[in-house]
């Protein structure tokens, strides 16, 4: 989603039976993107014990091949969840089989451009992004000035934890055994 932006979201729902056997998610604004999350499909108090069968049609002619989502029966399973299933309008809902009623229920998500209520905090906001994003850049730089290998490792420092003898053995040759034959 952009910073300039505003997502709205608004319930949608429609109930799908025997005097209406189809309908349709659709919106006119072209303005703003528009998306139907769907949610749940239940079957109401007065269902028969048949299988109804809820289709679902996507795109502009709604009397294209439908894909069936949801089989609900009121004996074994009267309700479905749907979540994660996003569609973009227009979307048509189809009773294929069975005598309803279905009730459908999604959430009409609206993505609205908001570029006229940006103030000059968020401006600031977005120069203090730029300034983390860029921050581990410059160390790198800095210690390639001063000579300093990014795989070399530092001495411990008196605040670090104390270093065991057998993590750092005694280097060869400096000190120790000078001047020794063989």
């Amino acid at each position: 989603m952009n910073k300039q932006e505003k997502q709205l979201s608004m319930l949608w729902g429609c109930e799908l039976s025997e005097s209406k056997m189809e309908e349709t998610f659709k919106t006119d604004d072209t303005n703003c993107q528009h998306q139907l999350a769907l949610r749940t499909m239940c079957l109401g108090a007065g269902a028969k014990e048949e299988f109804n069968i809820v289709e679902l049609i996507t795109g502009e002619p709604a009397n294209g091949e439908g894909i069936p989502v949801a089989t609900l029966h009121a004996n074994g399973m009267p309700m479905v969840s749907l979540s994660g299933i996003e569609l973009h309008p227009p979307v048509t809902f189809r009773l294929k089989s069975g005598a309803g009623p279905v009730y459908i229920c999604g959430e009409n998500i609206t993505l609205e451009d908001d570029s006229s209520g940006m103030e000059s905090g968020d401006e600031e906001m977005d120069a203090e992004e730029e300034d983390i994003e860029e921050s581990p850049v410059k160390p790198k730089k800095a210690l390639a000035k001063n000579g300093n290998a990014a795989g070399k490792k530092k001495k411990p420092e008196a605040a670090d934890e104390p270093v065991s003898d057998d993590e750092n053995p005694p280097k060869k040759g400096k000190g120790r055994g000078r001047g020794r034959g063989k």
